[in-house]
Formats: structure tokens, sequence, C-alpha cells
């Protein structure tokens, strides 16, 4: 299971078209998306759809998964419900497993002290200073960063933070991700041939 699960963090208000690239494509090749809640409650997207939860946040260890991903949400910057991902994310990246965090999640990153130590990105640098972290230093300004372990992305990049993520994975070859990146970044219908070939 390990080398084929990954885990999406679902909370409350979590922004669901953050990751759609990203899972879609994951599952398409080969690895089994399965979500992680605090609880085992229903929770509701920013979209309005209501997720079930394959499993609670205490049962999560690193050692069963690929990677885990975290989303933007509003949670992430009304207090600290969200805070406890943050720290799973700490001990994934500390047992050597990959995370993934998009827009508002980096915030709850910077907050962990995740972020002093790492190149990254996010959606302006001057939201992660909002947070007091110490690590504006290493702030780039683009559109996904992945340094170690570690990929960050801004919430307008949903794609580029996808194609970090498959070549975190090795899910592409480098052909074969530039093209994917091409095809749905760019609307380059000739990546399509290349992808498919």
């Amino acid at each position: 299971m390990t080398g084929k699960t990954v885990h999406l963090a679902v909370y409350d208000t979590f922004a669901d078209w953050e990751t759609g690239h990203t899972t879609a494509h994951l599952a398409r090749s080969g690895y089994t998306v399965r979500t992680v809640a605090a609880g085992t409650e229903p929770v509701t997207t920013m979209g309005g759809m209501r997720v079930l939860p394959d499993l609670t946040l205490d049962a999560l260890r690193p050692e069963d998964s690929a990677l885990l991903i975290l989303t933007g949400a509003d949670l992430w910057d009304s207090g600290d419900t969200l805070a406890p991902f943050a720290a799973k994310a700490r001990a994934f990246l500390a047992a050597g497993v990959p995370v993934a965090a998009i827009c508002g999640a980096t915030a709850g990153l910077a907050r962990e002290g995740l972020l002093d130590d790492r190149a990254h990105t996010s959606a302006v640098s001057f939201y992660l200073d909002a947070t007091g972290y110490g690590g504006g230093e290493r702030y780039v300004d683009t559109d996904a960063v992945t340094d170690g372990l570690l990929v960050t992305a801004g919430p307008t990049e949903p794609v580029a933070f996808a194609r970090e993520v498959f070549a975190l994975l090795g899910v592409y070859e480098p052909k074969k991700l530039d093209a994917w990146y091409r095809l749905f970044h760019d609307s380059d219908v000739s990546a399509f041939e290349v992808l498919e070939g």
C-alpha cells in the first residue's frame, strides 16, 4: 500500500479545485487516493461538495503513504483548527515521506516552521510573512517549488502543483511530464501525441 497510496487531507472549506489534476492523474497512473480528515464526519468543500473521509488523521501513518496532499481552505487563516494537519506534515517529512501543499496550506506549514529552511512559494510573499515565520529569504516567486520532499504552490497554480508532484513521485518520465504540462497548462494540442505515445 505504501508505494501506491496517496492521502488527500480534507476539511471544511477545502479548495476542491486545487488538487483535481493531481488526484485524477495519480489515480489514472495506478495510485489509490484516500481522504483523511480530523474525524469521521463528512466535510464540505468550498465548492459545496460533501466528502466522507476514508480515515482519520490520528490513524494516518507516514509509512502507509507515498504522499500527503494539503489544500487551501478558509480555516487555515481563521484559527488553529487545521494545525494538526501541519503537524502531521512535519511527521511525514521527518519520516522521509513527501508532502505537497497549495494555497493556504502553505501558511499552515509556515506556522509549523516547515518553510524556514526550505525553498518554497505561495500566493504572495507577504501572505506568508503575516504568519511570522522565519523563512522569508527562502521564498521563491514562481508557480510551484519542490525542495527535497516538499512541494508548495500558490492558489492559481493547480497544474504546476500537479507537475511538481508527478516529478517528485516519478509518475511520468521527463518528456511525457513536459507534454502533460504543455497540454493541461498551455492547451498545446501537439503535446497530446507525445503524452499518449
